[in-house]
């Protein structure tokens, strides 16, 4: 459906996000385009113009906001990626705040953006890393020891009950058990979870999906034990996240593994045939698996997919057209859908200076 100029103030009043990326606001009395979200004064109605894009803004005559940075792709993700790259780049290193001021950013501010990305403070992302460093030097063949030296830790005791919490066993034994690669991947709308071995991705989650901890906890009773680290499935996987985000490709290779039953792993394959830019309802999924009499057990199915996007629970809507519970939150659905149908070639023209805003839901 067409949203209109109402539809998009109510937004920017409510500074929702998921106009993120295709919605943009001008303000007439000062020449200057923002994001719905920014943090500024919001501004009259009757001073403002609505745009489907950043060009259209420029075009317009209107120059980005220095505040929300319109033309970034992400505002917050330069710090974070910078600070990413430079744990990932000393990961036994214990960082204080001291050393995050002489990179020239507030410690405070860090803080906050890594609870809101990752659901965990700069401090415990770093300790992730380096249990995960030390973790690898244990399977390795390296001592104890030295993998406790590693990871900060003066306390033994101190060291092996962070490595159980991790990884679900003591540090000795583990270099004899199987470990799940974890990683975190950016995104335009939040950080995600990922997790996998050599047979492929096992899940895929936004960090605040309310049900992340128990599908953890799934993995490492059923599976096998979880640590921060590299995996070249983790590493394929980013590659086709980032390309999907921006723009490029909407077509995952990278072999999934879910455990479910044969009725979940039917809706699941029926889930990868949806094509991008398309919608089903879960009729017309229970009628394509056969099993016509099923909507509700292949709403269930739909709602136990842990792996996001690859396997696109996200395209599936309700009868009547609607969207329905997402697990990644409603916004988030309607970003997706939104991007897929735009790089399908199915979504509307962008809107220019005056009249409706023609963004398809």
């Amino acid at each position: 459906m067409l949203t209109d100029d109402d539809t998009l103030f109510a937004a920017l009043i409510a500074r929702d996000p998921s106009y993120e990326g295709f919605a943009y606001v001008g303000v007439m009395t000062t020449g200057i385009f923002c994001r719905l979200t920014c943090p500024a004064r919001k501004p009259k109605r009757s001073n403002v113009v609505f745009f489907g894009s950043c060009r259209d803004a420029q075009e317009a005559g209107f120059r980005p906001c220095l505040r929300c940075r319109p033309l970034d792709r992400r505002p917050t993700s330069g710090a974070l990626e910078a600070l990413r790259e430079r744990i990932r780049a000393e990961p036994e290193r214990r960082w204080s705040s001291g050393d995050v001021r002489a990179l020239g950013y507030d410690p405070s501010t860090v803080r906050r953006a890594f609870q809101r990305e990752y659901g965990v403070t700069f401090a415990q992302y770093a300790r992730s890393q380096r249990l995960g460093f030390a973790v690898g030097r244990l399977q390795q063949g390296g001592s104890v020891m030295d993998a406790q030296l590693d990871a900060g830790y003066e306390s033994g005791s101190g060291f092996r009950e962070a490595i159980t919490k991790l990884v679900g066993d003591a540090p000795a034994r583990a270099t004899v058990r199987p470990i799940l690669a974890a990683q975190w991947l950016d995104t335009p709308i939040g950080a995600m979870l990922a997790i996998g071995d050599d047979r492929g991705v096992h899940l895929l989650e936004f960090a605040d999906r309310t049900a992340l901890p128990g599908e953890i906890a799934r993995l490492r009773t059923r599976v096998g034990a979880i640590c921060f680290g590299e995996s070249p499935i983790l590493e394929k996987l980013s590659s086709q996240v980032a390309h999907y985000f921006s723009g490029r490709s909407a077509s995952f290779d990278v072999p999934v593994v879910q455990r479910g039953s044969a009725f979940e792993a039917n809706v699941w394959e029926a889930l990868r045939r949806i094509p991008p830019g398309g919608t089903r309802s879960y009729g017309e999924i229970a009628r394509l698996i056969g099993r016509p009499d099923a909507p509700r057990a292949v709403a269930r199915a739909n709602g136990a997919n842990q792996v996001a996007i690859v396997v696109p629970c996200h395209r599936v809507i309700g009868a009547d057209g609607s969207l329905t519970g997402y697990g990644g939150k409603l916004w988030r659905k309607k970003w997706l859908l939104e991007h897929e149908r735009r790089m399908a070639g199915h979504a509307m023209t962008p809107p220019r200076r005056s009249g409706q805003a023609e963004l398809a839901f």
